[in-house]
């Protein structure tokens, strides 16, 4: 079950990056201020994004919590 542990973490650590990408990124397009149909294409990008390494992470730490157990 260690194997299923270090997988979660590895999936778990995934996501956060991609979180951090996503905050990033909004941070970026905030600061470069474009064109109103420029950001709200760049946002929807990072919403898909966001929205995978949410469930990543959750997946992550899913299989954490049952390595954990077993």
């Amino acid at each position: 079950m260690t194997a299923l542990v270090v997988l979660g973490v590895a999936l778990t650590a995934a996501g956060i990056g991609g979180l951090a990408y996503c905050i990033l990124e909004g941070l970026r397009v905030k600061r470069e201020k474009p064109a109103p149909d420029v950001v709200r294409a760049r946002l929807q990008k990072l919403v898909a994004i966001n929205l995978g390494s949410v469930a990543l992470a959750a997946c992550g730490l899913m299989a954490v919590v049952l390595g954990v157990m077993l």
